[in-house]
């Protein structure tokens, strides 16, 4: 029997250079019939949905966006949610999965739903600024837009530096990477003491990454040593003669 069951992909475009979008993701946005999404993140791929019906929202409208995906694929149609980066990290799939435990969905009887991950800022940003995260990391988002920090983004960079510089030194390295990968990239390495004379690269775009008490600096990209170092002699003899 033909499946007549909808089917919602909630889809992480990547950085947007379709370079780094996952096969998948062209993959089920080609499929789908239905493209919802906030604006900014529709049009990058704009040449992939040319003779689709499309749904743009502005930002902060995300609930609006989930009911409508949710809805259309309850239809029957075949939707895909986008979102850049990754879906699953600060994007739309947690908001999709809180609506439908509230509609009492069940994988067996309800729509099709799959995340389709992509590169996150993360990822993206790492990437171009040497190897910065090779051993533990923390993520924190700085967005107060759905938790009240406070009502205007003024004093969290500098306290959270603050906090940092209880615990390193002035001059661990720090990479501030503002829309990686797109045509407004820009990108600083500077240090934790000189962090705050950058804030006019702050902003949703941006990632800022802050080394632990081993990454270094070279040649203007962040280092973090795996250990390996501490077990093994980097080069051969040859290369040492």
């Amino acid at each position: 029997m033909q499946n007549t069951k909808g089917r919602l992909y909630v889809v992480g475009v990547g950085p947007g250079h379709h370079d780094h979008m996952t096969f998948r993701a062209k993959q089920v946005i080609i499929e789908s019939e239905i493209i919802v999404g906030y604006e900014t993140y529709v049009s990058l791929i704009e040449d992939l949905i040319q003779d689709k019906e499309v749904y743009r929202y502005p930002m902060t409208q995300e609930v609006d966006r989930a009911n409508q995906a949710i809805e259309f694929a309850e239809q029957g149609k075949i939707v895909s949610l986008v979102s850049s980066g990754d879906p699953g990290i600060y994007g739309m799939v947690g908001l999709i999965y809180e609506i439908l435990a509230d509609k009492k969905w069940t994988l067996n009887d309800g729509i099709y739903v799959e995340c389709v991950p992509g590169v996150s800022s993360l990822n993206s940003c790492s990437a171009l600024i040497g190897s910065p995260l090779m051993t533990d990391f923390a993520v924190v988002s700085m967005s107060d837009l759905l938790v009240p920090w406070s009502k205007k983004r003024i004093h969290q960079l500098k306290d959270t530096r603050d906090i940092f510089l209880k615990y390193r030194k002035p001059d661990t390295p720090v990479a501030i990477v503002k829309g990686a990968f797109r045509e407004s990239q820009k990108i600083v390495v500077t240090t934790l003491e000189k962090l705050l004379d950058y804030n006019d690269m702050l902003g949703m775009i941006t990632t800022v990454i802050i080394g632990n008490s081993s990454t270094f600096n070279y040649n203007g990209l962040m280092i973090n040593p795996r250990g390996y170092k501490s077990k093994y002699e980097l080069l051969p003899e040859t290369s040492k003669q």
